[in-house]
Order: C-alpha cells, then sequence, then structure tokens
C-alpha cells in the first residue's frame, strides 16, 4: 500500500506543499497516513507543514498586550476558550489549503470578536426607515414613564406578589386586571408572555380535545412561521375550516357546529389583506350564533388598538373594547404592537372562562414578568389618564404633523453638503397591524453617485455607525424618515450621517 502511494503521489504530486500534506492529516486513516509517512520521511519521523508551524500557541497570544487587556476586561477563562477556537478554526482553514495568519492579525481578530461577543444586546438603534412598528428592531418603542417603571421594578425588590394592605400572598394579575378591565370594559383579564401564548392558552383551556371552527381565509401564518392551525393543534384541539379563502358567512359557521364543537374563533387579519370579493361575518353575528349553541366565541385581534385609527387618516383598526361590546367571551391581543407597550400577551373577556385559563397548567409556563408588567402597566395608565397621543412613542409618531417632519427634514438636509433632497413619501405601520396603509411624509433623499459602494455601502455604513442607523433604499437612493427618530436621537443621526457619507 505505502508502496503503491508513494508511486502514485510522486507522479500527481511532483511537490509535496504544505495543502497536500494537510489533506492527508485531515483524512485520520492510518493507510494513507502510513503511505504519506514512508514517502515523506523514509526514517519514520512525521513532518509538520509550514503552516502548522507557524501557528502560535495558546500562552503566545496570552503574552500578547492587546490580549491581556481582553482578560483585563473579562476573564482569564473566557479569552482562553476565545484563543482556543480562534486557532481551531486556523488548523481546520490550513488543513483546507488557507495559510496561517500572522500573529498580529490573530490579535486583531480575537479583540474584534471579544467585542462583537461579549458586547451589551441587543443595541440602540436608530430606526430612520419609517417602519413605526418594525418587528426587526423590536417592535413599539416605551414611553419615558414605562422605561422607569421597568427600571424601578428590576433596581429592587417589589410588591409583585404580595398585598400591603393585609401582608398575605396577592396575584400579580390584580391590579393590571383592575385597569384593563376599565379601559376594555371586560369582566376580567389575563396577561401573559406574548399573544402567540395568549391564544395557545385560551384555545387548551377552552377547547382541547373538541373541534374549533375558523374562516378558511383566516386560517392564516403571521410572523415567524406562527401558523392558526399549529397552534390549534398544539393545543389539543382539532381546526374545522368552514367557507372560502375571500368569502364565509355565518350560515357557514353554523353548519359545521357538532356536538363537538368547542369554540368559533375568529383570526383579524392584521398582516394581510383580502379586497374585492369578498366576505366575512363579523363578531356580533358570531356570538349570536355561539349563544344559540352554547359555544363560546374567541377573537385573535392581534394587534391590540385601543386607539381610533380613522382620525389620523388610517382605515378602522379593530379595538378590543369593540370585541367585548359585541360580546365575545375571549380576546387576545398584543402587548407590543398597536398598544405601544412591551411583549406581552393580553387576553380579556368573561370572568368564568379567565378563571378557566387562570386554572391551566400552561397559565404559570406563560405568565408574565416583572419587568414587562411593570412596563405594560404603565402603558396602560396612559390610555386611562386619557395622554396616550402625547406619551405613548406609537402613537406620538402617528399623529405627528407633516408641517413638523417637512420642517425635520429640511433641518437635516443641511449636515449633508448637498447630498440630499427634501421629497414626499410615505411611512408604514408594520409589526402586523393595518396591512397597506401608509402615512404621508417628508424623506431626506440621499444620492448615492460616486459613493463607495453606491446605496448599498452606504446603508451598510449607517449600520455600522455609532450610533447604528438603519435607513431604507428607494430608486437608488437612501432615504431617511424623520418620522420614527425618536426625540433625543437627533445628534447621534447626524454624526452617524456625517461619517457614512465621508466614509
Amino acid at each position: 500500500m505505502a508502496i503503491w502511494l508513494r508511486g502514485t503521489l510522486s507522479i500527481v504530486y511532483p511537490e509535496l506543499n504544505d495543502n497536500i500534506l494537510a489533506y492527508f492529516y485531515k483524512t485520520r486513516n492510518p493507510w494513507v497516513m502510513l503511505g504519506v509517512l514512508e514517502w515523506s520521511n523514509p526514517k519514520g519521523k512525521m513532518p509538520m507543514p509550514t503552516g502548522y508551524r507557524n501557528i502560535p500557541s495558546v500562552e503566545k497570544l496570552l503574552s500578547n498586550k492587546r490580549i491581556c487587556r481582553l482578560v483585563d476586561e473579562y476573564s482569564h477563562e473566557a479569552v482562553v476558550h476565545l484563543v482556543r477556537s480562534r486557532l481551531e478554526e486556523v488548523r481546520h482553514g490550513i488543513a483546507d489549503g488557507d495559510t496561517s495568519p500572522s500573529l498580529d492579525n490573530l490579535v486583531e481578530d480575537m479583540v474584534k470578536r471579544a467585542a462583537s461577543l461579549w458586547s451589551p444586546w441587543p443595541r440602540h438603534v436608530v430606526n430612520a426607515t419609517g417602519v413605526i412598528l418594525h418587528t426587526n428592531l423590536g417592535r413599539a418603542p416605551l414611553s419615558h414613564e414605562a422605561t422607569e417603571a421597568l427600571l424601578n421594578a428590576a433596581e429592587g425588590y417589589s410588591n409583585l406578589e404580595l398585598d400591603l394592605h393585609d401582608g398575605v400572598r396577592g396575584s400579580r394579575q390584580a391590579h393590571i386586571e383592575s385597569i384593563l378591565c376599565q379601559l376594555t370594559g371586560a369582566e376580567a383579564s389575563l396577561v401573559v408572555n406574548n399573544n402567540a401564548s395568549a391564544v395557545l392558552l385560551g384555545l387548551a383551556a377552552i377547547a382541547s380535545k373538541k373541534e374549533v371552527i375558523v374562516s378558511r381565509g383566516e386560517a392564516v401564518e403571521i410572523g415567524g412561521g406562527f401558523r392558526i392551525p399549529d397552534v390549534l393543534r398544539e393545543s389539543g384541539a382539532t381546526l374545522t375550516e368552514v367557507g372560502t379563502t375571500n368569502r364565509t358567512y355565518l350560515a357557514d359557521y353554523e353548519g359545521a357546529i357538532t356536538h363537538d364543537t368547542g369554540a368559533l374563533l375568529k383570526v383579524h387579519s392584521s398582516n394581510f389583506l383580502i379586497t374585492g370579493f369578498t366576505h366575512d361575518a363579523v363578531m356580533a353575528e358570531l356570538v349570536e350564533v355561539g349563544a344559540r349553541h352554547q359555544i363560546p366565541v374567541l377573537h385573535d385581534l392581534g394587534s391590540g388598538c385601543l386607539v381610533e385609527t380613522t382620525q389620523f387618516g388610517l382605515a378602522h383598526e379593530p379595538m378590543a373594547q369593540e370585541s367585548i361590546t359585541a360580546g365575545a367571551d375571549l380576546v387576545f391581543f398584543s402587548g407590543d404592537k398597536l398598544l405601544g407597550g412591551p411583549q406581552a400577551g393580553i387576553i380579556i373577556g368573561k370572568k368564568e372562562k379567565i378563571s378557566m385559563l387562570a386554572r391551566h397548567p400552561l397559565a404559570r409556563a406563560m405568565r408574565i414578568d416583572k419587568l414587562n408588567l411593570a412596563a405594560l402597566t404603565t402603558t396602560l395608565l396612559h390610555y386611562l389618564r386619557a395622554e396616550a397621543l402625547d406619551r405613548i412613542p406609537v402613537w406620538r409618531m402617528v399623529s405627528m404633523p407633516i408641517e413638523e417632519l417637512e420642517a425635520t427634514a429640511h433641518l437635516w438636509q443641511k449636515d449633508v453638503d448637498g447630498r440630499g433632497q427634501v421629497v414626499p413619501g410615505l411611512s408604514t405601520i408594520g409589526g402586523g397591524s393595518l396591512p397597506g396603509e401608509t402615512l404621508s411624509t417628508w424623506l431626506l433623499a440621499l444620492t448615492t453617485g460616486g459613493l463607495l459602494g453606491g446605496a448599498q455601502g452606504l446603508v451598510s455604513r449607517l449600520r455600522k455607525a455609532e450610533p447604528p442607523v438603519v435607513a431604507r433604499i428607494e430608486e437608488d437612493r437612501v432615504v431617511i424618515d424623520p418620522r420614527t427618530v425618536l426625540p433625543g436621537e437627533e445628534d447621534g443621526l447626524r454624526s452617524s450621517l456625517k461619517s457614512a457619507l465621508e466614509g
């Protein structure tokens, strides 16, 4: 075997270089290794390819001044793990034909990796896209008061589950329940960690091992692969689809009811539109059918709107209080969409049904944490005090006067050395709310001719600036929408614009 391999290699590879040796090291095949050993060094000493010999030791890297500073900043154990992981990557790279990086390059790479891996996360970014509820950017920013409430709950102890009056154990749901009931007219409420959990809990408690009737046009998928049929299956319920994609009538629901029916579920199409030849049953009609057959009616609203949106020139977004007035048994919606608060799943409705959910074993697994609970309570208080449009960032952005947007865009134009024009444009709501609806705005449109990388290069530099700025591209121009730039972010935005344009 060794003689054959030696002869073959001498023909195919007249000069045995590091890459070829590395390949045979990588095979781990003893016969191949034996052939390489005998052919390359008949005296029996395995040679070490030059690329491997150039790899610095862990000790040498740890003695480097820049790596020592990493040890001081983080810990010896963490930095050693980082160094060893990087050196292992280098060995694999050499086995694949790469050359060994220099010591300086290795050190520079590890310093950058440490900054990337061990920096606080998520980072604050400036949203200049004009998408108000940008899912990738964390959806609704909190009000100043909600942020303070969250911080207050985080820094010390709290009466999360203690009745200060009687000194006995209390419920984390009691205080926020009274606020939600006052705002929506519901009998009771339950708050969990997000709306997907809310829907899953509701179905599991109300309709497990039963049929749930849903319009075919509402058995949908929303963000993150969240599908209504999948949630139904995981809850233990069985999906019964009725009607067609574009038209479902009340008679379709009633005709599908059997003795195994556990609930009628209506799902608001908060992130898509079906237009044209359409029809769907309204909540009040479904409630009548449900009452006649003694079947609960559930409504997944999604967006969590408590404000009439038509006052801003937008389409009407169904509101939670409307579903309660119509008689829905349970209504589900998010905390971090149009409500303008933190991530949460809010369930309101009939007290009997809410009690069933609260007793279900999943309720504890899905319960809201104290930080989000504090922020959500304060957000709801803005509505109670009739100050939502002024205090909650989402509604402040939605209601922002067009004249203010134009004046801001012109102010920023002075910072871009003739590279920008102020042009009319459109902002969107985003976040699975009011699909297709837009708000008129004014944009700072940056021309990118002659800039390194053009429009893509500029948006990339803006993302990597300090602070990072997320913008969008329209017609090969990078556009900045003042609507979604929050108070206090302007100076950072202007600084990042200047550095990105210079780069």
